[in-house]
């Protein structure tokens, strides 16, 4: 058995545990720095292709209004759920799909539930009956959150709900509402659930 002499044993540069550490320092450093810059250099809203459908999930498609961009911060594509975030300007333009196994009253008194259980938020006005031009029916209704008006629609399809939610500052939303109106009317679902 060989002997260890005394500066073998302290000789802390030769050994390849430094050089590692620093290594592995050097990597953490650069992921809890990097990261963050990367993520705020990276924009939230893309572009989309003006008049294309848009796969919101679980089957269903919307086209989305000229000028809207998605914003993916908002947007989870799924199998049999989703969501698409569009902005158009400052309007806030939403469409959530998910199961669910009731009947449209029960999926708008969800849905108004969930709004009002927002606070600040109230719903305004009566519900109207609505269709989309593939023939989905169902209702919408209006809300307000202090200084900024909405818009609400909700559908049910084979299992699944549609869930159309409209935010904006009320002078934007009035030049904005009549292009949402023709976006929420291409709602489709292509049955790929």
């Amino acid at each position: 058995m060989g002997r260890v002499t005394r500066s073998q044993h302290t000789d802390l540069p030769s050994t390849l545990g430094l050089p590692i550490a620093l290594v592995l320092v050097l990597v953490l450093a650069g992921l809890a720095f990097g990261l963050p810059l990367l993520d705020r250099a990276v924009p939230a809203q893309r572009a989309i292709p003006a008049g294309a459908p848009y796969e919101v999930g679980a089957g269903v498609t919307i086209v989305p209004p000229p000028g809207a961009t998605l914003d993916v911060t908002g947007t989870r594509p799924g199998d049999d759920r989703g969501s698409a975030l569009f902005r158009i300007g400052p309007v806030r333009y939403a469409v959530a799909v998910q199961p669910f196994d009731g009947d449209l009253t029960a999926a708008a008194v969800r849905l108004r539930q969930r709004i009002t259980g927002t606070r600040g938020y109230q719903v305004t006005g009566t519900q109207l009956a609505v269709s989309t031009a593939g023939g989905l029916a169902g209702v919408q209704g209006g809300y307000t959150a202090g200084d900024r008006g909405g818009r609400y629609a909700v559908f049910v399809v084979h299992g699944l709900t549609i869930e159309v939610t409209v935010i904006g500052g009320d002078l934007d939303l009035d030049g904005t509402l009549p292009a949402i109106d023709a976006s929420t009317r291409t709602l489709r679902y292509e049955g790929r659930r």
